[in-house]
């Protein structure tokens, strides 16, 4: 009886062994990240802590490389939902702006004004809408994670500091591929340009275009004052939340244990990376706009009744837009916003 306990055990371990083996076979010696910027951003940073958090949790059974400049996607940050999707990516974190095209709700964080400070941008990504996005991101074929954020997307050209609308006649200004953010800068008077961002940096260089919208974080690292861009203008007119995701074929292949690793890595890298990304903006004395200004660059803080002159310029589209987010959607955001925690 002994002898065949002893075999029955040798047979079940054997067994267990060729499973692991098995299980390991289906994960991939290396995972593709796709990112729209690197790790001088907070937004890289963001998708290189992810990256590293995983490798030590699961001691290198998920390694994950970076790839920025949605390189995996010739440079097309407005395909890269699509290409998680269909495979072509394992991992990325991406704006909302630049998957808006492929899931529509994502549109309700580009709608102009709608959420005024942080506490707002957190009481959506936080709360109930946060959770009704993701599920949104599922059903649309993606397993979302966590939430992260590129920032306040602020407005900067090489022409005048803008302190009311027709200010921005005429003025040639760099907008992502969204429709929505081409009709915005339409209703202010401009004459809105869609481009990659691979393809701004050289554009403002030569003076193609006059300006941009981005945020502060994104102005620093890539050194914007140095290619003309020497107005800003704090608006806060939309903020863009980012979001951690894996492909669900590559989410479906890991273990329940790894799939728990890999979340709770892009909940933590996110809450890092939402902190870098409002660094020196959220202190009282906004350290890092004294810095952009000490740059010689032009720094303009619009007063309430400035700001106001641009959400009614814009109001319309805004209108305009909310039945392709969801009439819902968008009354549960303004709801939320109305009972944030200031």
């Amino acid at each position: 009886m002994k002898l065949r306990s002893f075999f029955k055990f040798a047979l079940a371990a054997t067994a267990l062994a060729y499973a692991a083996v098995g299980s390991a076979q289906t994960y991939k010696p290396e995972y593709k990240m796709s990112l729209v910027v690197g790790t001088a951003f907070p937004w890289g940073k963001g998708g290189e802590i992810w990256a590293d958090k995983v490798r030590e949790r699961t001691q290198g059974r998920i390694n994950i490389k970076l790839y920025p400049g949605v390189s995996l996607v010739q440079g097309d940050q407005t395909r890269e939902f699509t290409a998680i999707r269909q495979g072509v990516i394992d991992m990325a974190v991406g704006s909302t702006i630049n998957w808006s095209p492929q899931v529509k709700e994502l549109n309700l964080f580009s709608l102009p004004f709608l959420m005024p400070d942080y506490a707002a941008i957190d009481a959506l990504t936080q709360g109930e809408v946060g959770k009704q996005i993701f599920s949104i991101i599922d059903k649309a074929g993606v397993q979302p994670l966590a939430w992260g954020e590129n920032g306040y997307r602020e407005i900067t050209n090489s022409k005048l500091a803008l302190r009311k609308p027709e200010d921005l006649k005429g003025l040639k200004i760099r907008v992502v591929g969204s429709p929505l953010f081409l009709e915005t800068f339409t209703a202010l008077g401009a004459n809105p340009t869609q481009m990659s961002w691979a393809d701004a940096q050289p554009a403002l260089a030569s003076g193609a275009v006059d300006g941009q919208e981005n945020p502060m974080s994104i102005f620093t690292a890539a050194k914007l004052q140095n290619v003309g861009q020497k107005n800003v203008t704090m608006w806060g007119y939309v903020a863009d939340p980012l979001i951690f995701v894996v492909n669900k074929e590559v989410w479906a292949s890991w273990t329940p244990a790894d799939q728990a690793i890999v979340r709770q890595a892009a909940i933590d890298a996110g809450k890092e990376e939402i902190m870098i990304a409002r660094k020196g903006l959220v202190e009282a004395d906004k350290p890092l706009l004294k810095d952009i200004a000490a740059l010689g660059v032009t720094i303009t803080q619009l007063s309430a009744q400035e700001r106001d002159a641009f959400v009614k310029a814009t109001r319309p589209v805004y209108e305009k837009w909310k039945p392709t987010v969801g009439a819902d959607l968008v009354k549960a955001a303004e709801t939320a916003i109305a009972a944030r925690k200031k």
